[in-house]
């Protein structure tokens, strides 16, 4: 393992031109804007600390701008009463426009998250996936015809009901720093299709891309009001929007502490929430899985984006048998990984967001090490700005630990054997998380009976981290409730209604 950390710069014209404005403004209604205030947040490289831009500093005043225009531009129908195909087209020519402009997207989304080149290659496409998948979704939102079991008196008359999908109204969507562009794209896509209006409030730490998205979103020919830019704090901005009385629901992606805030502040109007929340998900091998492929995918689990995932495979189980040359073979992909700028093309793991991230990372690890872990592999917190991880394995944990229990969000994975199907079903579901779970074994009756048993949202048997836009994607228990990606993320913002009458 070896860290080189230059100051890169992009390459892309486009982003050079987006980065030469600094002083960066939030959209509302058709305006960039200023916050209220005037106050602005500094926008870093987390591998080196430069600063990229700056962002307004949102407060409540800002918010409720922002809603208000999202509110006017939903009962005016502005968006809502178009026809599906009208949505569709646009929904499509998001989709176009980020792939257009997909290198300067990739370079920003790199240069403000710290994530390297191929991640963001991914995340850029996968977001434009999001969009063409919720095109075709528009034509999709179908009410039903019901046959009550009503007698009508007197008779001579008929009792009919359907029901009608609506649009659930204004949506306030919230998001972390680890994806910023692919999660964001997973609420907007859907949220647009339904035809909701909207407010967007990016992470402080990743704001750059959002706003370059933003600026692709009215050139597509979304109406303004309908998506609108809110940048800050989380503790201000976020905290605002949950609370807002003219809001209608919150759709939230982050740490489960945080969706418990978000919980708590919708209690203001009984506003709806759909919350995408945290995870400790198993990878689990067992002695006849094909190691070839399940070494490199195990490690692949917890070390993409530096760990820095919802569902990355965390805690890792394996079988007694195949232990101990999983876990080396884990730590050689380990220790051969090169570190760096995210920009350097060579670069196969990038910083963690910030130091503040990093810190908790390596204070985690040091946790471990003094309830007895060992660390086999990694462990070490390096770099001038102190925010890169060492890929690190650890052995020789226990349930209770706090390493094993608790979301770590970096590049750490413990490994404990197990010796029977059983004991690693209980093992699995020992969490109070339910996000996310892989399987590898060649035994068809293992990996259906572990399916079944596993208690969450998404179980890759064979692979991890497989994505489409057309595969519902949420938890069970604390990983929190609602599903984003799939036709169930277009029901999350529709209404049902019932209309029953006599004929």
């Amino acid at each position: 393992m070896n860290l080189i950390v230059n100051d890169l710069q992009p390459s892309n014209a486009n982003a050079v031109k987006f980065l030469s404005t600094k002083d960066k403004k939030m959209l509302i209604g058709a305006n960039w804007v200023d916050a209220v205030s005037g106050q602005r947040l500094n926008s870093h490289d987390p591998a080196t600390g430069r600063v990229n831009g700056t962002i307004p500093r949102a407060s409540k005043a800002d918010v409720d701008l922002a809603v208000k225009a999202a509110r006017e531009a939903f009962e005016k129908g502005v968006w809502r009463n178009k026809t599906a195909d009208e949505r569709s087209r646009v929904l499509w020519k998001i989709s176009e426009l980020i792939e257009a402009n997909a290198q300067e997207l990739i370079e920003l989304e790199t240069l403000d998250q710290g994530k390297p080149l191929y991640v963001s290659g991914a995340e850029i496409y996968g977001a434009a996936a999001q969009f063409r998948y919720f095109a075709g979704m528009c034509s999709k939102i179908e009410g039903e015809t019901i046959a009550p079991s009503i007698n009508y008196q007197p008779p001579g008359k008929r009792v009919i009901a359907h029901t009608l999908k609506e649009p659930l109204g204004v949506v306030a969507a919230i998001m972390p720093w680890n994806s910023p562009l692919v999660l964001e794209a997973m609420k907007i896509a859907p949220i647009l299709a339904a035809g909701c209006s909207m407010i967007m409030k990016p992470a402080e730490d990743t704001s750059l891309s959002t706003v370059r998205l933003a600026e692709l979103i009215l050139e597509a020919g979304v109406p303004p009001g309908v998506f609108n830019l809110v940048t800050g704090l989380g503790g201000e901005v976020g905290q605002a929007l949950a609370e807002h009385m003219d809001i209608d629901k919150v759709a939230f992606t982050g740490s489960t502490a945080t969706g418990r805030k978000i919980l708590s502040a919708a209690q203001s109007n009984l506003k709806k929430v759909a919350l995408e929340l945290g995870g400790k998900s198993p990878t689990i091998v067992f002695d006849d899985a094909e190691l070839d492929i399940a070494i490199p995918g195990a490690a692949n689990a917890i070390l993409w984006n530096t760990g820095q995932v919802c569902v990355a495979g965390s805690r890792l189980y394996i079988h007694k048998k195949v232990f101990d040359k999983v876990v080396s073979g884990i730590a050689d992909i380990a220790k051969g990984m090169k570190l760096g700028h995210g920009l350097d093309p060579t670069t196969q793991m990038g910083p963690l967001v910030n130091k503040v991230q990093a810190d908790k990372v390596k204070s985690y690890i040091d946790s471990g090490v003094s309830e007895g872990a060992e660390v086999v592999t990694g462990g070490q917190q390096l770099g001038a700005n102190g925010t890169f991880i060492s890929p690190t394995v650890i052995t020789k944990v226990k349930q209770s630990m706090k390493i094993v229990r608790e979301e770590i969000f970096g590049p750490v994975v413990v490994a404990t054997p197990f010796e029977s199907l059983d004991e690693v079903q209980h093992l699995a579901n020992d969490t109070r998380y339910g996000l996310a779970a892989s399987i590898w074994s060649q035994n068809l009756s293992t990996v259906h009976r572990l399916a079944a048993d596993i208690r969450a949202g998404t179980v890759w048997v064979n692979c991890h981290h497989f994505f489409d836009a057309s595969l519902p994607i949420g938890g069970y228990k604390e990983s929190g409730f609602s599903r984003d990606c799939g036709m169930q993320a277009v029901d999350n913002y529709l209404e049902t209604k019932t209309v029953c009458m006599v004929v």
